[in-house]
């Protein structure tokens, strides 16, 4: 039996070494991109004189290819200190299959209300939720739905979006985006028009103009938002947001925020990015200030975001 096994093994290792490169290469392609992603730090309430370690999260991120027009995205809070219930379907943040061909691509699954602001657009572990807006923290954006893309130029997107409303457990009770996505050389634009249906007959509108300037290492980040419509606080009015951000190399970053939302909440901060390896930004560290009426007046934090890239070392063997 042993030397069965062993000539198994002869004609395996023989067979893997026949297979010709553009074959290992069509692999590679298929390979889906798994990684995990976590941030942990120590955080410090000045107004109450208190601190505490904690971790933000363990994520599940998997991103690949079905065919050359199907791809698939899965990102899953396998662990998470902002969100009370991650049990099931509530602790996927998105999960989509997409068709995409040169002029158009379909979506459909859980994914991200279409909202034009980069501020909301962030991924979880890359914001500091103390600095962000009362919006953002808790505006319900992961929902059920479809949407498409099309692209009527290069770097052009005109977007739609139809999902469940975020303000409504009740059936035909939907949420509506029309957007447009462009990129130039020194500015990027994220625009959206928002309909949210909380009864069967009346809805919140939005307007949402997210803008991106760049100059030279410098990016500017500008969010405008306006929301009409019986919102509950904090959620409710309007904001203006500010984010300039300044690239040192390919080893770190300079960033602060100011921000304003009529519901008489005002924040912001300052902070500094470090990545110590050169090559990738898997590894980050990251000191960060910030001041927001709506959570804990001033707090400092200081810590460290890694993404464990499951998928790099196979690529490497392969190739």
């Amino acid at each position: 039996m042993r030397i069965f096994l062993v000539f198994l093994g002869i004609v395996f290792t023989s067979i893997c070494s026949a297979v010709k490169a553009q074959e290992i290469k069509e692999i590679i392609d298929f390979i889906p991109e798994v990684s995990l992603d976590t941030r942990f730090g120590y955080g410090h309430h000045f107004t109450d004189g208190g601190g505490r370690f904690e971790g933000d999260g363990l994520y599940l991120d998997i991103n690949g290819n079905l065919s050359p027009h199907f791809s698939y995205s899965l990102n899953h809070r396998i662990a998470s200190t902002y969100y009370e219930d991650n049990s099931g379907f509530n602790g996927t943040n998105w999960l989509t299959l997409t068709y995409e061909t040169e002029t158009f691509a379909v979506t459909a699954g859980k994914d991200a209300l279409l909202m034009g602001s980069f501020e909301y657009d962030a991924y979880d572990l890359d914001s500091y939720y103390d600095m962000n807006s009362s919006f953002y923290n808790e505006f319900d954006c992961w929902q059920w739905g479809v949407s498409a893309a099309w692209y009527p130029a290069e770097d052009q997107e005109v977007l739609i979006q139809m999902a469940d409303s975020p303000f409504s457990y009740d059936t035909d009770r939907f949420a509506y985006a029309l957007g447009w996505r462009g990129a130039w050389d020194c500015y990027e634009s994220y625009w959206t028009a928002n309909l949210w249906q909380y009864d069967r007959t009346d809805f919140i509108k939005s307007v949402n103009l997210g803008n991106r300037f760049y100059l030279g290492s410098f990016t500017v980040d500008l969010d405008l938002m306006a929301r009409l419509g019986d919102l509950p606080e904090p959620l409710s009015g309007s904001a203006v947001i500010l984010a300039p951000s300044y690239e040192i190399s390919d080893w770190g970053r300079v960033f602060v925020k100011a921000g304003w939302e009529s519901n008489e909440n005002v924040f912001g901060g300052a902070g500094f990015e470090y990545f110590p390896l050169k090559e990738d930004r898997n590894i980050r560290l990251h000191a960060a200030w910030a001041y927001n009426d709506y959570m804990y007046g001033h707090t400092l934090n200081i810590g460290l975001t890694w993404k464990l890239d499951l998928t790099n070392k196979l690529k490497t063997f392969l190739k």
